[in-house]
């Protein structure tokens, strides 16, 4: 029996097999409200077969946006437009719906990445805005500087997370993945090379994970135990003296103590000087090795994960709970049927969809 297409429970959320369709930003938001495109692209990989498909990075406040175009869910308007997306998806696909809420930092105010190379825009610019992070560092040299938030701030940033998960709550998700990873803004309070504060929010590592937990203690105490809540951080800033594997340990048996449901386990993103060696499953020995050190705290791999027969290796041998895919669903949007297919298991799919299988694979459709 195939480990890969076998029940896993995230917290109060079981799903039917344990392949995710990974967080994928589109950048196709109107002033952070869902549009058309959101449906068609959606609708889509809710076909897919997956076991859980979550939303692309969804800002908590306007300010928290990579790009003007990215998606939010911050005010009645951004709600209203993404419940008629989730209410079409729900029309048609059983699959289980999380989103990512997120807050890019001083990420933020940037072009879209096939506008001007996703450039840094000056807040007085067109389409631009004052950013805000840990510490007044820019991501890149030449960039215009944040705002290092004071307590303040800080506050209207957790309470703007609580807020969204609420949102997301009366939208119907069933899980909510808090995004401290890729260099926004709670892996930039995370890490020493972008944190520089010497408040109770910097220096020392209980001091600078002290956001990333209020913010999961307040989204937690947000919503019914029944939604699943987790993180996905990136273990390794891939530069010496950064964020690495120990420290994402430490931040992940913290949030295990507290009732996290999952920890999805990416790298990368804080520094533009990293130096990342890709290749097949290249993030995977993150997610083994803080599994490793954690009770029962389920963990999601993602990564260069193309293959099915390595995304069975992966789960079977117990390095991760589940695997995530992201561009690999974009180039092949059925890819859960061919690896169900291939590893001799079956997936969901609409009754509309069942005269395609094929005749060499007659109990591929459960």
């Amino acid at each position: 029996m195939s480990q890969l297409f076998s029940p896993l429970s995230l917290g109060p959320l079981t799903l039917p097999n344990r392949v995710v369709i990974a967080p994928m930003c589109q950048y196709s938001a109107e002033e952070g409200q869902a549009t058309s495109w959101h449906a068609q692209h959606l609708g889509n990989l809710a076909q897919s077969g997956a076991g859980l498909l979550i939303l692309e990075a969804t800002a908590v406040e306007a300010r928290g946006r990579i790009t003007w175009g990215d998606l939010g869910l911050w005010d009645d308007a951004t709600e209203a437009a993404l419940r008629g997306v989730v209410d079409n998806l729900r029309a048609w696909s059983p699959m289980a719906l999380g989103i990512q809420l997120a807050h890019a930092g001083r990420k933020a105010s940037t072009h879209k990445p096939w506008e001007h190379g996703g450039a840094a825009i000056a807040p007085e610019a067109e389409h631009g805005w004052q950013t805000v992070s840990s510490s007044a560092r820019p991501f890149n040299a030449g960039d215009p500087a944040p705002e290092a938030l004071d307590q303040a701030g800080i506050d209207a940033i957790v309470a703007a997370f609580a807020d969204s998960a609420r949102r997301a709550h009366a939208l119907g998700f069933d899980l909510i993945e808090l995004h401290g990873a890729h260099g926004y803004l709670l892996h930039q309070f995370l890490s020493p090379l972008s944190n520089d504060r010497t408040d109770g929010y910097g220096g020392a590592l209980e001091h600078r994970m002290r956001l990333p937990l209020e913010v999961f203690d307040a989204v937690r105490a947000a919503v019914p135990e029944s939604v699943a809540v987790g993180m996905r951080i990136s273990a390794s800033d891939w530069v010496e003296g950064g964020w690495d594997v120990a420290q994402s340990t430490v931040l992940a048996q913290a949030l295990e103590a507290r009732g996290c449901d999952f920890l999805h386990v990416s790298s990368g993103g804080l520094d533009p000087r990293q130096q990342i060696t890709l290749g097949n499953g290249y993030q995977v020995p993150f997610a083994r090795d803080i599994k490793a050190q954690l009770k029962a705290m389920p963990v999601i791999a993602v990564g260069l994960i193309t293959d099915p027969q390595q995304a069975e290796g992966i789960v079977a041998s117990g390095q991760a709970d589940a695997v995530a895919l992201a561009r690999g669903v974009l180039y092949d949007p059925r890819w859960p049927w061919h690896a169900a297919a291939a590893l001799g298991a079956s997936v969901r799919a609409a009754p509309q969809y069942l005269r395609c299988q094929p005749r060499s694979a007659k109990d591929l459709f459960g």
